[in-house]
């Protein structure tokens, strides 16, 4: 079986024949399901989506829609056999088909590939010339179609680019230019497309118009939008009036400091191998500046770095510090009356490499002190990039105690205003993912799954493939609570998400937020439903084994062994998962009744009671800290 929506929508048998769907309804029923990528749809919702003002007999009328599409779609299911495509799930359906059996899903998943390893071009330009027309083509312009119907073209739109410029980098793509040439005809306004035509007409030898081309696109953007072409086009001009076609490098060519710490901070935002090598090159960027001797060319090479950062564990520490290190010793030779924006980038660059799950306690007020007065410079200039970035640093440093989303979320908020008013698309899905996890921490899963679909738009539009690595956790932390309600999911779907998440972390280049996060996933859901903590040796606790080793010494039977390590374990460092640990903490002391534990996690936990224990990552939940502190407060007397 095979269903297609990227046109009109169809199924095909093994054989290639196409199997009758029924009507338009039922096509529409059908498109919904796969829209929603396995996950259950309510009836509820598919009746409210298939109607603007639903009949008396519309839940009827859908049972008979499925019903049919049961018969069509399995024609060979014995009698009183369990659907295995359409199938019963809780108050809904949901569609189960591997993911390479739709095309929508062959499509997501080869752009989502091609994002991570270049090499995978071959898939995606497969994937695209299965595209036979607007996606779900013969559906009515309903919301959720037209919803779904505009964020994959913009997808087919950025494959198309995505494409194109793979091909450029590797040297080729002197023959796209009809392509690229007929793209902007079409989409005008999209700023990237122009620079790929520009190089293609340069890599064929056109150098003139290429040229041309970029000043129509200066044109466009002034005239139609009031919009002033971005640093990317203006750098492409230079690029091709001065030097070799773009993406070439001859022989014993070195890049330069700058355009080294620019590729680096493009390489940060596609993750995977390119975000290690990102790393890597932007040490080498700043070694590189600090020995011309160029104080302010330092500064300027440390602080370009602005990427967005969104946990508070370093990826890699030991880099980290140097980034700091070399940060702080140009500080102190620029002095306190050197160039204020330079002062405020180091600043902000010191309070976002701080990481505050690996720091001492001289470092972390190092660090926020350093959030503090980059903040206040930032806003003395009346710069926004440099104040967002300077925001970002004063979200990672505001992790001092537990209780503190609502305050981070009034941070997000104005990463977010910043970022939409002034044209700064990482910063706005920073924002997002920010208020994200704000709205996680405090429960308010509407609300935050309303900014991961609002980050999930971003990310298509910057090429950050890592946003959907994020959201991926979220909604299985969704479905982790949800599994808690009356006739939610059964908990074996939220681990399988957990599963499918932590596939996608393994490979997205942040073990600081990879290490022990899918154990903690589990014994939070395990929590919930009042299990005991998984024992499999081959889970990796990362850095949460001092407060999950009493959890799984206790589903061993191993209770005084439990005791001794709860005994040992260290206060938790003050970072996104504080409140998981102190729950962690108190629960355990609370079954062992080791009441001065339990006291001790119940005055850490009393200002967070209101929000979600692990919650504020947006990853995870062991459900709300109340029931810990409770428990905690009545043990502690």
């Amino acid at each position: 079986m095979r269903i297609d929506v990227l046109g009109a929508v169809r199924a095909l048998g093994d054989d290639g024949s196409p199997v009758g769907l029924g009507g338009p309804r039922h096509r529409e029923v059908l498109a919904r399901l796969v829209a929603a990528e396995g996950r259950l749809v309510t009836t509820d919702t598919l009746v409210g989506d298939l109607w603007a003002e639903p009949p008396a007999r519309a839940v009827g009328a859908l049972r008979t829609f499925v019903a049919a599409l049961r018969r069509a779609l399995e024609p060979d299911r014995p009698p009183r056999t369990p659907p295995r495509v359409i199938v019963t799930e809780g108050p809904g359906y949901a569609l189960r088909l591997p993911r390479e059996d739709v095309d929508v899903h062959r499509f997501e998943d080869a752009l989502a590939r091609t994002r991570h390893s270049p090499g995978a071009v071959a898939e995606l330009s497969a994937a695209l010339a299965a595209w036979r027309g607007p996606a779900y083509a013969d559906l009515p312009d309903s919301p959720w179609a037209h919803r779904e119907r505009n964020r994959l073209e913009e997808l087919r739109l950025a494959a198309l680019e995505l494409r194109a410029r793979i091909h450029l980098d590797a040297g080729e793509g002197a023959d796209l230019v009809a392509e690229l040439g007929a793209h902007v005809t079409e989409h005008p306004w999209r700023e990237p497309a122009w620079g790929l035509l520009a190089r293609a007409l340069h890599r064929a030898g056109r150098q003139a118009d290429a040229l041309s081309t970029l000043r129509r696109a200066r044109t466009m953007l002034v005239d139609q939008l009031g919009l002033d072409p971005g640093p990317d086009l203006r750098r492409l001009e230079t690029e091709i009036l001065t030097g070799p076609a773009p993406g070439w490098t001859g022989p014993g060519t070195r890049l330069g400091p700058r355009t080294t710490v620019h590729l680096a901070r493009t390489l940060a935002l596609a993750g995977g191998d390119a975000l290690i090598h990102s790393r890597r090159d932007r040490l080498t960027a700043i070694h590189a500046a600090e020995r011309t001797g160029d104080l302010r060319l330092t500064a300027r090479i440390i602080g370009a770095y602005d990427v967005p950062a969104i946990w508070s564990r370093a990826d890699d520490p030991e880099q980290s510090r140097a980034v700091v290190t070399a940060a702080d010793r140009t500080l102190a030779r620029l002095g306190p009356d050197g160039p204020a924006d330079l002062r405020a980038r180091l600043l902000a660059t010191i309070a976002v490499e701080s990481r505050t799950a690996d720091l001492a306690e001289a470092e972390l007020s190092r660090a926020r002190r350093a959030a503090r007065q980059a903040e206040a410079l930032a806003r003395e200039l009346g710069d926004p990039a440099l104040l967002a970035f300077a925001l970002n640093g004063v979200f990672l440093q505001s992790f001092t105690r537990p209780g503190l989303a609502a305050a981070r979320d009034g941070i997000g908020a104005e990463i977010l205003d910043l970022a939409t008013r002034h044209g700064l698309p990482d910063f706005a899905v920073l924002g997002r993912l920010v208020r994200l996890q704000s709205a996680s921490a405090l429960g308010d899963l509407d609300t935050a799954s309303a900014h991961a679909t609002a980050a999930e738009q971003l990310a298509v539009t910057t090429e950050a493939p890592l946003v959907a690595v994020l959201t991926a956790w979220f909604r299985a932390r969704v479905t982790a609570t949800r599994s808690t309600e009356p006739g939610g999911p059964a908990p074996a779907e939220a681990a399988a998400q957990y599963r499918a998440a932590e596939e996608a972390l393994r490979s997205a280049g942040m073990p600081g937020l990879h290490r022990g996060l899918f154990p903690l996933a589990l014994l939070g859901l395990r929590l919930l439903h009042d299990r005991p903590a998984p024992t499999d040796r081959r889970l990796d606790w990362g850095p949460y084994l001092p407060w999950a080793r009493p959890h799984v010494l206790l589903a061993q039977g191993r209770h005084e062994e439990a005791r001794t390590a709860l005994a040992a374990a260290p206060e938790p460092p003050p970072d996104h998962l504080q409140e998981a640990m102190w729950c962690l903490t108190a629960h355990t002391a609370v079954r062992l009744g080791e009441r001065e534990t339990a006291a001790l996690a119940a005055a850490a936990l009393r200002d967070a009671q209101a929000e979600d224990a692990g919650a504020a990552g947006g990853t995870l939940t062991l459900g709300p800290v109340a029931r810990y502190l409770a428990d905690a407060e009545t043990l502690a007397g």
